[in-house]
């Protein structure tokens, strides 16, 4: 196996190891990794060509980093090949999660990531300019700049929920950074991930881009691996495991997890627009979204029947009795659909009413059914685990102090979606509390706006990225001095009797 200048050690290895183990058995009951129903993908990478491999691309790097011109290049020759090849693309995703929305493919995993590619390149040459900063008087005539330097390989580990969109916009982000890339896509999207490997072959050498593949053998030793930077987007749980193993190298990381992303729906707005709004961000992709309403506080108790009966509204106006569901999005797979049904089971066993939002509900389909669970506590498992599904719990307060109290006893979430149009109520709730990311009177819509940055903070994440944010983590602001031929420094140097009064002068 190759060895790297900045290998870790013998015991850092050991370290490694143990991580690469967590992070297998994380993924086997992780909301971010099930257990698949998935034939095993063909072409997996083998362990020990995942090494080699970096060192490839690293070498390839320094040899020519890319410029300006390449940069650009590349962005767009990524752009058409995905944009002729989107009707595939949407096939190729349906196919792995049984059935998705053609439309939601085309606006999550296709729309998103064209944006992102326009967004990078049409910034792209002010991004790379060296930006001039002052010096202060005391280091005049010389004079200072900071330049975005590339870092050299960067890894992204994507997972299976929008398996085009979250592999591609770090890469491309990445590629306008001018690093080379290392891309491990989720083993639960076998056939998206072939999709991926074809895909990027046509537009890339493999001494620029490389895909690898696999199970969660592959995806530890993956993380394990010294890269100038690494991306990973998953669960918290396995997102501990992933910084524990890029530790030993000390591997710069932006971590986008997820978590517990609540709604906070004040008295003043109204139920039947806040039902419409929920639905569309809670139903999305069936519910498998990491920035999804993950559960809704709705202050004040008189108006909770009307929330219930305006969402089921909402599902029968977007997908009548789900019989004929073809804009709703299936399940990825049966362990999924098994860990979702478990919430309910759990939630009905504590006695919490848990209300079908339609009739459909299939099992071999995975046609998982919209629903709700009304003021469930926060021992039940709906209240404690990112549901990752189309399961929406709705818990009633007094008032919006107490809804700010109850955010703020629990982890920061990855996104906050506050609900009221009085502008001071909002500006409280901003105030009060702290989130990966906000929308308010809306959910879902700040990923996709390419100048806000995108991430999380404490369990729901590190760093972020999205336009110029991702730019510059996957580069490094490096400063650099100018020192004229002559300079007040040439003057600090003993006998310091002899500059005393220069000393003086400058540190007065």
């Amino acid at each position: 196996m190759t060895t790297f200048p900045h290998a870790a050690t013998t015991a850092a290895n050991a370290a490694i190891t143990a991580a690469n183990a967590a992070i297998a058995a994380a993924t086997t009951d992780d909301a971010s990794a099930p257990a698949s129903n998935a034939p095993e993908p063909d072409g997996d990478t083998p362990v020990a060509d995942l090494a080699p491999t970096l060192q490839r691309l690293r070498e390839a790097w320094q040899a020519r980093k890319p410029d300006y011109a390449q940069r650009r290049d590349d962005l767009q020759r990524l752009r058409d090949a995905l944009k002729r090849r989107l009707p595939e693309m949407a096939d190729t995703i349906a196919a792995d999660f049984g059935h998705r929305s053609r439309h939601e493919t085309l606006i999550a995993d296709g729309m998103t990531v064209l944006n992102e590619i326009d967004h990078l390149a049409s910034h792209l040459r002010r991004w790379m300019k060296p930006k001039r900063v002052g010096v202060g008087w005391r280091f005049w005539p010389a004079r200072a700049e900071i330049r975005q330097a590339p870092v050299g390989v960067v890894g992204v580990i994507a997972p299976w929920n929008y398996p085009v969109n979250l592999a591609l916009i770090p890469l491309a982000t990445a590629i306008a950074a001018g690093n080379h890339v290392y891309l491990k896509p989720s083993e639960h999207t076998p056939r998206t991930t072939a999709f991926l490997r074809s895909l990027l072959a046509e537009v890339f050498p493999p001494e620029r881009i490389s895909v690898a593949a696999g199970g969660a053998e592959v995806a530890g030793a993956f993380a394990a691996l010294p890269f100038d930077h690494l991306v990973f987007t998953g669960s918290t749980a396995v997102g501990r495991k992933v910084m524990a193993a890029a530790a030993p190298n000390l591997t710069p990381l932006t971590l986008e997890l997820g978590g517990k992303s609540p709604a906070i729906v004040c008295d003043d707005f109204p139920v039947n627009q806040a039902a419409a709004r929920l639905a569309t961000g809670k139903w999305f992709n069936g519910g498998q979204t990491c920035i999804a309403p993950d559960y809704v506080l709705l202050v004040g108790p008189q108006r909770r029947d009307a929330l219930v009966q305006a969402l089921r509204d909402e599902v029968a106006a977007r997908y009548g009795d789900l019989s004929d569901a073809g804009d709703f999005t299936r399940i990825i797979n049966d362990g999924q659909f098994a860990r979702l049904d478990g919430y309910l089971d759990d939630a009905r066993q504590r006695g919490h009413e848990v209300i079908p939002l339609a009739a459909k509900h299939d099992r071999a389909q995975r046609l998982f059914a919209p629903t709700v669970v009304i003021e469930p506590g926060d021992d039940a498992k709906v209240m404690q685990d990112e549901i990752f599904g189309p399961i929406l719990p709705i818990r009633t307060v007094g008032s919006l102090d107490e809804a700010l109290a109850y955010v703020n006893a629990h982890d920061r979430p990855l996104a906050l979606y506050p609900f009221s149009h009085d502008r001071a109520r909002v500006e409280k709730i901003l105030r009060t509390t702290l989130a990966g990311g906000v929308t308010v009177n809306d959910t879902v819509l700040h990923f996709g706006i390419n100048a806000l940055p995108f991430g999380g903070i404490g369990p729901s994440g590190m760093g972020a990225y999205h336009g110029r944010s991702g730019f510059d983590a996957m580069s490094k602001a490096l400063p650099v001095l100018w020192q004229p031929r002559r300079a007040g420094s040439d003057l600090l140097k003993p006998p310091y009797s002899k500059v005393a009064r220069f000393i003086d002068f400058i540190i007065r």
